[in-house]
């Protein structure tokens, strides 16, 4: 599939420049966007001329514009809402939106989930890594022993505070979950 291959590409060159530089560059993602929407958006011209059947676009990837756009819409928006509540990275939010423009709404929301947990594993592993793993578990127990004889939570000191802040790479999880979502291996996994 012809969208397949250029979005694990453009995930690829993500992943490469979120490792290098901690960045997910608007180089990738905004020609990423409308190449996306417009494959689509041109499939569905030829297919509304009568030029091709849907049978005959299929296997180049094709789908709906609306459903293209209703994905990039979902996924950016849902994206969105974490940059603004969670601070996630603005080329984290346009990564996603270019995955549901060229996934759509029902497969780029499994990558998307599927995203947020290769993610989370990694920065548990990481934090595990950094701080180890019985210090980590002593640490939690004790912060849920004082919370509960406080019947509050118990502020984090400025050491504990800047070991939680692991560095969260989302373009190699983003690129793991596409692989996930399009060759099937949901149900292998679950």
């Amino acid at each position: 599939m012809v969208v397949t291959i250029l979005l694990l590409g453009l995930m690829a060159l993500a992943t490469a420049t979120d490792f290098a530089r901690h960045k997910i560059y608007n180089w990738t993602t905004y020609p990423g966007i409308l190449v996306a929407l417009g494959f689509h958006g041109f499939g569905s011209l030829l297919l509304a001329s009568g030029v091709f059947t849907a049978s005959q676009l299929q296997p180049w990837g094709w789908m709906p514009f609306a459903e293209s756009l209703i994905g990039f819409f979902a996924c950016g928006f849902l994206m969105l809402a974490c940059f603004v509540f969670f601070r996630i990275g603005g080329g984290d939010v346009k990564l996603m939106a270019m995955l549901g423009a060229f996934l759509g709404f029902e497969e780029g929301i499994m990558a998307l989930l599927w995203t947020f947990v290769l993610g989370g594993c990694v920065g548990v592993i990481v934090l595990i890594c950094r701080v180890g793993a019985g210090r980590l578990i002593v640490r939690v127990l004790r912060q849920l022993l004082w919370t509960l004889r406080l019947g509050r939570w118990s502020p984090l000191s400025e050491e504990e505070r800047a070991q939680l802040q692991t560095p969260l790479f989302l373009a190699p999880s983003a690129l793991a979950a596409v692989v996930i979502v399009r060759l099937g291996l949901v149900n292998f996994l679950l």
